[in-house]
């Protein structure tokens, strides 16, 4: 996969593998398949994966004796409950009570605070329209997402030394060998696969060196390299619905973001695909009650959105389940690409669409009524079902029930597919949170080593 003819791709976050492919999401080049999708599926179940697809997006520091105040404005959470050293999961509504953006943030210190992954500036643009008086940094740097039950092996065997002491969310400054001392490298236990997993973060200048020894160290536990092609499996599996990929922002239909010269360029515009009508763009947006988030709504504060979102949880519509489609209706679908007509959209594996996919939207019907929405198809190798995420009403949202995904793309030929409610998340390993660590060997010395 390449980019555009007239712009050079570059390579800043990993190596250069023979064998790999990449793809250009306008932010140069990044891994799309290493090690074959179905490896790179497997590995968060029975191993380890490292990837770097949230690498490249800049990483902002919010200081000053505003800053708190600021974050607590735009997010539904509740920010002075935080220890100094630990993550959050800020969740950021527009107006309407509709997510613009979703991003793990760490407080350093008692006025400042860095976030990561954030593709979609709202924050920066909220910080002028709101005339906020915090100090703002960027920062280019790498984000390598290390998962999987031997992933703290893993880990224990490139620093040498036992990581059992970083809890769930916190942060630990770390050198690594090898590499200048003077490189500043941090490691938290954050993941999105449901399981035990990890993040390291740092300059990205240094993102290759420290890429390919996470990959180096993980050698003997048969570490793969998971690229954009099946990185949202894990995302559909572990239960967490991701913008972009599973949903979209709805600062793209924000009219003061997408005219502001400085934000309105950053819009790339996701694929209106799925069988609802693309000029049905709340279809592809969330409230955070929709992806089983309004736990984390505190009503303590004032912040934007929350008239919104304080009258949905008062009166909740929907939340998110998974799907698991119908086997021989799917067989179906591959069925209709050899019979004479027009044949069913087919499917793309690991996933249809392809990533990122937070424009698509399925209709999801019962009895013949609208009841929900699915999100990106996804084939699970390890469980071998088609699975999705559905916003779908909560009086159809026990286990068990069958309801009918309308697959293919609006106008165009559609399968009625089954597909029953299942457990959400649909993994049922261990979450990161209760993992217990005591029962995963040391991987600080190699079995060689070991008395």
């Amino acid at each position: 996969m390449t980019g555009t003819e007239n712009a050079p791709l570059t390579l800043q976050d990993v190596p250069r593998y023979f064998g790999s492919t990449y793809v250009d999401f306008g932010t140069g080049l990044h891994l799309w398949e290493s090690d074959g999708w179905k490896s790179e599926s497997m590995s968060w179940k029975t191993g380890t994966y490292i990837a770097s697809n949230l690498s490249g997006i800049p990483e902002l520091t919010f200081s000053g004796p505003h800053a708190q105040d600021y974050l607590s404005r735009i997010s539904i959470n509740n920010v002075y409950n935080w220890q100094i050293g630990k993550s959050k999961h800020l969740v950021m509504p527009d107006e309407n009570g509709l997510i613009a953006l979703h991003a793990l943030t760490v407080r350093d210190s008692e006025e400042s605070f860095r976030m990561f992954g954030a593709g979609v500036p709202w924050p920066v643009y909220k910080a002028a329209t709101l005339g906020a008086g915090v100090d703002l940094t960027a920062r280019d740097i790498f984000i390598f997402q290390i998962a999987g039950p031997t992933s703290l092996q893993v880990l224990e065997r490139l620093l040498g030394e036992s990581l059992r002491t970083v809890g769930f969310l916190e942060i630990k400054k770390i050198r690594l060998p090898g590499l200048d001392a003077d490189v500043e490298i941090e490691i938290s236990r954050i993941g999105m696969v449901g399981t035990l997993a990890y993040e390291l973060r740092g300059p990205l200048d240094f993102g290759p060196a420290v890429f390919d020894a996470v990959h180096n160290a993980g050698s003997e536990f048969g570490i793969k390299r998971l690229g954009w092609r099946t990185y949202v499996v894990n995302h559909t599996e572990g239960g967490y619905p991701q913008q972009a990929c599973t949903f979209t922002s709805s600062a793209y239909v924000d009219s003061g973001f997408v005219t502001n010269p400085m934000f309105g360029p950053t819009v790339l515009g996701a694929a209106m695909t799925g069988s609802i009508d693309p000029a049905d763009v709340r279809a592809r947006l969330r409230t955070p009650q929709e992806v089983n988030w309004a736990w984390m709504a505190k009503f303590d504060h004032d912040f934007v959105g929350r008239s919104a979102i304080e009258a949905e949880a008062a009166a909740p519509r929907r939340k998110t389940v998974t799907l698991r489609w119908n086997k021989d209706d799917v067989v179906d679908v591959f069925a209709s690409q050899f019979d004479p007509g027009e044949e069913y959209k087919n499917f793309e594996f690991p996933t249809t669409p392809q990533s990122p996919a937070g424009g698509h939207a399925d209709l999801v019907t019962l009895d013949g009524k609208p009841v929900g929405v699915s999100s990106v198809a996804v084939y699970s190798y390890y469980y071998r079902h088609m699975i999705s995420h559905c916003t779908l009403d909560l009086e159809h949202a026990d286990v068990g029930r069958e309801v009918i995904i309308h697959w293919g793309d609006h106008g165009q030929r559609i399968k009625l597919i089954r597909a029953t409610v299942e457990r959400f998340p649909y993994l049922d390993l261990p979450s990161n949170k209760s993992y217990d660590l005591s029962s995963i060997p040391s991987g600080a010395m190699s079995p060689s080593t070991q008395t």
